[in-house]
Parts: structure tokens; sequence; C-alpha cells
């Protein structure tokens, strides 16, 4: 039987089929699946029509929700080129930071987004496409802290407010083990909290800060730096099933050919109102 959820369309003139608000283990499920995990191969997915991808909107300019309660940012335009290239409908399912892994192994989702970072644990679990773009780590605290360098956090008066089930979690339990950590579900509970004091700093990625701090909590007077010796960029890109090879391999040769033509570049200068800061690399020899 398929289940349905609620959907509202209209996204992007019609190239993104519907939005999806998929929450928990209990969320909604299509049929049309091909293997246990429910992961549904290339050739599936042709015969349906749609694709569906994970996306957060809540770590913009990647995505978010505009004025009229619609998905739009450097994501949603990845994934609807994604649907143009493949000739399918994009179906954009909701996820939050903690939901990217479970939602893409368990099919809920063909391809999830999100700030997809790659790493050896991950892959363990998910398979990944090569990459779209990188993220950039730096530590954003206030000016009030006087805190200038990132040996500074690891201080038992400190307290690292991060986000549950990102990257830097872990990285940070391992280099800052003196500091409290304090543990939140997104980016916008994190940005409160250190607004209103409760936290010191935070160590993540700082390639969204100058836009997220021009439309919320502008009254703070902000600081943040890059820390290359902390963290080297990472490289995020599709989140696929483990095993789905066909969809992967796909996956790769369009975001091959969305570097090479300019237009992840063009979108993330677009979104983010700066090139990347560390450019992808991009090679027509990939596996």
């Amino acid at each position: 039987m398929k289940t349905s959820c609620w959907a509202t369309r209209g996204i992007l003139g019609g190239s993104v089929l519907g939005l999806v608000v998929l929450v928990g283990a209990g969320g909604c499920a299509s049929e049309g699946t091909s293997d246990r995990t429910g992961a549904r191969t290339l050739d599936d997915i042709l015969k349906a029509g749609t694709i569906r991808i994970g996306l957060n909107p809540r770590i913009p300019p990647r995505a978010l929700y505009d004025d009229q309660n619609e998905i739009v940012g450097f994501e949603v335009d990845v994934a609807s080129e994604i649907g143009r290239l493949l000739g399918v409908d994009v179906e954009l399912v909701v996820v939050g930071s903690p939901d990217r892994i479970p939602f893409v192994a368990l099919g809920k989702v063909d391809a999830v987004m999100g700030a997809m970072t790659r790493d050896s644990k991950r892959a363990k679990v998910i398979d990944f496409s090569v990459p779209i773009h990188t993220s950039s780590y730096g530590v954003l605290t206030r000016k009030d802290t006087g805190i200038t360098t990132w040996q500074q956090l690891n201080h038992e008066n400190i307290t690292l407010v991060q986000v549950r089930g990102t990257v830097t979690v872990e990285i940070v339990k391992r280099l800052l083990p003196q500091a409290r950590l304090l543990l939140l579900d997104n980016y916008t509970d994190r940005d409160r909290a250190l607004a209103q004091g409760r936290a010191d700093a935070s160590v993540d990625g700082i390639d969204t800060l100058g836009f997220r701090f021009t439309r919320a909590f502008s009254d703070v007077d902000w600081y943040w730096f890059a820390t290359p010796d902390f963290r080297p960029p990472d490289y995020s890109g599709f989140g696929v099933a483990k095993g789905n090879d066909t969809l992967r391999d796909w996956l790769n040769v369009a975001v091959y050919e969305m570097h090479e033509s300019g237009f992840i570049a063009t979108r993330w200068e677009e979104w983010f109102g700066a090139p990347m800061a560390t450019p992808v690399p991009f090679t027509p020899f990939f596996q």
C-alpha cells in the first residue's frame, strides 16, 4: 500500500514536484523499492518519474523557507538541476541533521544533501557521490568573549554549543575535551544560544555566517575566524544508500557536468555572496 504525505507544489515553477515533510522514524515512505533497505535504483527512479532528495531548510543559504513558506536555496537549485538532467520531477524531503543518514539508509529518500560531509565512519553506512562543495571551518563567538584562537576553547569555563549529528561534534570532543558541550538540534537554536550568552563559542562551518547574520541576530557583535590548523576543509556530496551504485554513478557524472559548466560555482556565489572558500578540484577521472 502506498502511503502519502502532505505536499506543496509549485516550487521553482514546477521543476520541483513537492515538499514532503517526514519526521522521525514514523515518517511517510513510498512504494517502488527494490531491495531490503528500500533504496531505489536508477531504473526505479526513471520508471517512477520522480527522484526524492532530502535537504535541511534550517541551514541557509543551502536551503531555507522564503516569505511564501517555500523552500529555496543553493541545494534546491542543485536538486532542480539534477531533475532536469535526469528528466524526472524532484520531490524535496525535509530532513534534520540527525535524520540524514537514517533517511537515505532506509530508503525514505533516494539521495540526501543538507551539507552531507563525507567521512570514513559515515561511509560504512551510506555511499557518497563526488563532492558538490567544500565546507571551511572556524570559530564563531561574540566579541565580548575575547576569544581569538581555537586553543582558548579548551578550558572548563568555556561552553561550546554544537548541532547534534554534525561532524564537528566528535572533533570538539577529541580536540577540546576540557570545554563543556551543549548539543542542540539545529543552527537557529545554536545561534540563539550564543546570542543569549548561554554558550561562548561554536566550532563549525563558516561559509554561511555572513548570510545568516544579515538576517537574524544582527544586533549581536559577532566575531568569527577560520581555523585551517584545527580542521581542514571538508567535502560534501550526495549521500545514497549503501550499494546503490547505479544512482551513485549517475550522480557522479551529473555533478561533474555541473562543475564543468560553472553551474555550481555560479549558484554558490549567488546564494552565499562570495566564491567558495575552497573550490572543489573536480576531475573527469572518478570512481
